[in-house]
């Protein structure tokens, strides 16, 4: 109990703050120079604090040729991957994970002014690029391990922090990290779950779909065939599977209105405005079903676009591929202790036994429970404010997660 006081003194909220907004004020967009950048900004404050940390250059060439690639949609030159550990006796009771990197600021315009990466606080909110998804977690990972320093306390077993990159176009960053030998007994992944523990999440695998179409002159198009036309009852065969892959979820997901989603988030037709469009590329997500085989997800699209009833695309079939990334479901062992003592850690913190849920996202969870790490969700953050130019963070969130996951990484790993 008092070391437990101790460090909870130790976690000082003005330097939480101040950390996380240096932490956003890097653009460490996936796949650019700032994630290495901040990827090296992690690894010498760790070491500062005296961890034993593995910063290594991925090898992308091998990483792409083992099983189990999670495949990449950000183009890359590099990544690092960086790892700390502290002092203690056999392998990490616990990992603390999050991703450096950070997906695009999208129109410029939509930030009304304000600079994407410009850590901009009001009252009690940072908000900026990444602040909720997830540099407030990775913030609070890092300021664990400072507070332990600052007061002195000494682990009886180890503690891992865990920064990784690409997790946004894939997870490369994880499944690199787990393939090098880093592993726990248990981690804690600090994305943001609204003060909940989320214990499963879907998966969400990337597809491309290329409608054909027959070119013609637009004054004479009576002549072809719109592959935009072509894509409208594609469109309605997603959105039927969508609505029938959707009819019984997983009781973790009650309140969730839509857990499987299947989205197209871009559509490109045609190179010329007088020209029937030959050819509609659509690129989407499609989500996994809990304990869903990816492949059978997969067949499901396939099967749905093949069996269309539609003269045109029975004799001109919708191409499907899948490109970029590959999330499979993953989930917490039922029963597995480590829900009851991160419920506790935060009770006692907030005094409100947190709420336990599944994600509609894919995320690294599902990495790290394949490589038989039992791992769950508990961050700062609304996932309703990611990816979007309204995002925030409130810091009252980061406070609570920082100093519960004091408290789970003291009863978990033990104090010498």
């Amino acid at each position: 109990m008092d070391a437990e006081a101790r460090v909870l003194d130790a976690v000082d909220e003005a330097e939480t703050v101040r950390l996380l907004a240096g932490l956003v004020r890097v653009p460490s967009v996936t796949g650019t120079d700032a994630e290495s950048d901040l990827q090296d900004r992690c690894a010498r404050m760790l070491t500062e604090w005296g961890l034993d940390v593995d910063m290594w250059k991925l090898d992308l060439d091998d990483l792409r040729s083992r099983d189990g690639f999670p495949g990449m949609e950000a183009e890359r030159a590099e990544g690092y991957g960086v790892v700390g550990v502290t002092e203690g006796e056999g392998t990490p009771a616990l990992i603390l994970q999050g991703h450096a990197d950070v997906v695009p600021i999208g129109d410029p315009g939509k930030w009304e002014g304000q600079d994407p990466f410009g850590a901009r606080l009001t009252a009690t909110t940072l908000h900026g690029r990444g602040a909720c998804d997830m540099k407030a977690g990775l913030a609070a990972n890092l300021a664990v391990v400072r507070a332990l320093r600052v007061a002195g306390v000494r682990l009886a077993r180890p503690l891992a922090i865990h920064c990784v990159v690409s997790e946004e176009d894939g997870g490369l960053g994880a499944f690199a990290t787990l393939a090098r030998g880093h592993t726990g007994e248990a981690a804690v992944i600090t994305e943001p779950t609204s003060g909940k523990l989320i214990t499963a999440n879907a998966g969400a695998l990337t597809f491309r779909l290329e409608v054909a179409g027959r070119a013609a002159h637009g004054a004479t198009r009576y002549e072809g065939v719109s592959a935009v036309a072509a894509f409208m009852p594609v469109l309605g065969a997603v959105r039927r599977l969508e609505r029938e892959r959707n009819a019984d979820p997983d009781s973790l997901f009650a309140g969730n209105p839509l857990p499987y989603p299947i989205e197209i988030g871009t559509v490109r037709a045609g190179d010329w405005a007088s020209t029937v469009p030959d050819l509609l590329v659509a690129e989407g997500r499609l989500g996994v079903r809990l304990g869903e085989d990816p492949a059978d997800a997969r067949a499901a699209l396939e099967t749905a676009l093949a069996e269309l009833d539609d003269p045109w695309l029975r004799d001109n079939p919708v191409r499907v591929t899948w490109p970029g990334g590959q999330f499979a479901s993953g989930r917490l062992p039922e029963g597995h202790p480590l829900a009851e003592e991160a419920a506790r850690a935060v009770a006692d913190v907030t005094g409100t036994r947190p709420g336990r849920t599944a994600a509609p996202y894919g995320s690294d969870l599902r990495l790290y429970a394949g490589a038989g790490v039992p791992t769950l969700h508990y961050g700062p953050g609304d996932v309703r404010f990611a990816h979007a130019p309204r995002e925030q963070v409130d810091l009252r969130e980061v406070r609570d997660v920082t100093r519960a996951l004091a408290l789970l990484v003291l009863r978990r790993c033990g104090v010498r």
